[in-house]
């Protein structure tokens, strides 16, 4: 099968299609101008502590302060604010999680005002962009996400990816990161992660901890709201997720955006680095590649049949008209 990513760069979207065989599969549209994504990291600052509500409002530096519910805190959120406020301000080195004391989980049913108050620094995820007139949603349940697996500090779990149904394949996998996870952090193993060897899970979990450690880092520097790490930029969140050994070519009309994927691709299957292809056409990439005239086929009022023969859908206010 021959298997193509399409990624049309445009001033407010990033719109990438899916072909297999020539035949669009799986469309993705990205605002390009998003300021807060899902995954970026802040250190930010309690503003409001609603009790009704069982939340807080959080300053990340959006116009709207975000949403942090007490249930999106995490069981071990008491041991992630005295790592937290271990490390603000100070000079001296970071400590390792696998050498830090963890603290018992919060209570399940437990009061916002048990462990949150006005003023203080909490480090938070974006689990929601913002939309409308609300701000993000946050989570302080911390995950950093790779191809494979996802990082979980202050976290003993091994879960693993519901998609892969081998039993004897579940059963390697957990024995495989238990035996490889540094104490105190857990992992979710992803969809394609099945077969994979432990030299290429070990790799992405050092990376992954390094992330974390970087991080951790930048909590020495005084001054907060402050966003601790980013998410990887948008393109490349799409292709980790999308990403197989099947693929063939990515085609992309956008030289900054190349560089990323090229630069991406080099970091997780150096031999696929070639098949990162720079459009410079003066046909529009869509056209060029037959995605637009599909997408209109597929989401527009006309339906094509191999036939010959057509359908029209039409939408009125009573009922839908084929």
């Amino acid at each position: 099968m021959n298997t193509e990513l399409i990624i049309d760069v445009r001033e407010t979207e990033v719109a990438i299609a899916l072909l297999e065989n020539k035949q669009l599969v799986e469309l993705n549209k990205e605002r390009s101008n998003v300021q807060f994504s899902v995954g970026d990291i802040y250190l930010g600052k309690v503003k409001k502590i609603m009790p009704g509500l069982n939340a807080a409002f959080v300053d990340v530096g959006y116009e709207k302060d975000a949403f942090l519910h007490y249930l999106d805190l995490g069981p071990q959120f008491k041991t992630l604010q005295k790592y937290v406020q271990d490390h603000y301000s100070r000079k001296n080195k970071t400590i390792p999680i696998s050498k830090y004391g963890m603290l018992p989980d919060i209570d399940k049913s437990g009061k916002i005002t048990d462990v949150l108050s006005t003023g203080q620094p909490v480090m938070v995820q974006i689990a929601k962009e913002p939309i409308s007139t609300k701000g993000p949603r946050l989570t302080s349940e911390i995950s950093i996400a790779g191809r494979n697996i996802v990082l979980v500090p202050f976290n003993d779990k091994v879960s693993i990816s519901q998609k892969i149904t081998a039993p004897e394949e579940r059963k390697r996998l957990k024995r495989l990161m238990e035996s490889i996870i540094p104490k105190n952090f857990g992992v979710i193993v992803r969809t394609a992660a099945e077969g994979k060897k432990v030299a290429v899970l070990d790799a992405e979990l050092r990376s992954l901890i390094k992330r974390w450690e970087i991080t951790v880092e930048k909590l020495k520097n005084p001054g907060y709201p402050v966003l601790l790490t980013s998410e990887i930029k948008r393109t490349s969140a799409i292709l980790r997720d999308m990403l197989n050994g099947s693929f063939n070519s990515i085609h992309v009309n956008d030289e900054n955006v190349y560089e990323e994927i090229r630069e991406y691709i080099e970091s997780i299957a150096p031999e696929k680095e070639k098949i990162v292809k720079l459009y410079n056409g003066n046909v529009p990439i869509f056209d060029q590649f037959g995605v637009e005239k599909q997408i209109k086929s597929l989401f527009g009022r006309t339906v094509s049949i191999k036939s010959g023969a057509y359908l029209i859908v039409e939408h009125t206010e009573a009922l839908h008209v084929i």
